[in-house]
């Protein structure tokens, strides 16, 4: 899968509040490069339901699935990273330290 250049997730109003409302702003060329790898991952899912259902052999399966845990990783590697650069800057930058501690809570949410 191709890297998605994080200038094209990286937006000044990355994540802002409209009402006590968390948004993130993407530009649209970044949010169809994300929900063009997110449909690729979904065709993987499809495809390891396909294999299931066919009594394909376990280690294949397995291998697929790996791949979709693998793809999974990389678009939330993709967006942690546009993320750190955009938001938590800006947030930091603002005054708001409380945003380190959310971050560590959602690193240690993506390495499980």
């Amino acid at each position: 899968m191709e890297n998605l250049p994080i200038e094209t997730i990286n937006n000044e109003d990355c994540c802002h509040t409209d009402n006590g409302e968390r948004k993130s702003h993407h530009s649209e060329e970044a949010k169809k490069a994300l929900i063009s790898r997110l449909n690729r991952i979904e065709g993987q899912v499809r495809g390891v339901k396909r294999l299931i259902e066919e009594d394909t052999y376990c280690d294949d399966v397995l291998t697929q699935i790996s791949a979709v845990q693998s793809a999974l990783n990389g678009l939330g590697k993709m967006l942690l990273e546009g993320h750190m650069k955009s938001c938590i800057v800006e947030r930091i930058q603002d005054g708001d330290t409380e945003v380190i501690d959310e971050l560590l809570v959602t690193v240690k949410r993506l390495m499980k």
